[in-house]
């Protein structure tokens, strides 16, 4: 049986194992563990019994815009709709903090469109809302900017948006 639950320091070994396994092509960038441990509370895990078997994390960028990142299965157990369960789970925990948009910087656009996210060209916020982000020292903050020194991790990604309502 799958659970979503939210994520747990004891849970980052195994999230590290999971991106691990997806940042060696590229498709995730790598995370240092010190990271994953201070952005835990953003994060939720589908399980299977004791087994981490998907995550996924919820990021909020601005009062009415939130990222999610790190959304990754076991390759075992693809294509079983442990994703969209945890994009699901996502998608409500943004509505529920109130943030009436969610990005993302993704190679699966097609998944992402099937749960009702567009491409988009530009970041969808205003010069005063770019202006204050510019000051964040999050490097997935720099990447939804577009920002020049940032680009390399960018390439051949779609970036997409949904409205959460």
């Amino acid at each position: 049986m799958i659970t979503i639950r939210a994520a747990r320091t004891t849970d980052v070994r195994e999230i590290r194992n999971l991106i691990d396994s997806y940042s060696t092509d590229g498709s995730l960038l790598s995370k240092a563990t010190v990271t994953i441990f201070e952005d835990i509370q953003e994060f939720l895990v589908a399980t299977d019994g004791e087994r981490v078997i998907g995550c996924g994390a919820l990021h909020v960028m601005w009062e009415d815009l939130a990222e999610v990142r790190t959304l990754a299965v076991v390759p075992d157990r693809a294509h079983e709709g442990i994703g969209s369960q945890l994009l699901e789970h996502l998608l409500e925990r943004a509505r529920a903090l109130g943030t009436k948009r969610v990005f993302c910087l993704t190679f699966r656009k097609d998944f992402f469109g099937h749960h009702g996210f567009v491409e988009i060209d530009d970041a969808p916020i205003g010069h005063e809302v770019y202006e204050q982000m510019l000051q964040s020292y999050d490097e997935g903050v720099a990447e939804f900017l577009g920002l020049e020194r940032v680009k390399p991790n960018t390439l051949g990604n779609f970036r997409m948006l949904r409205e959460t309502l």
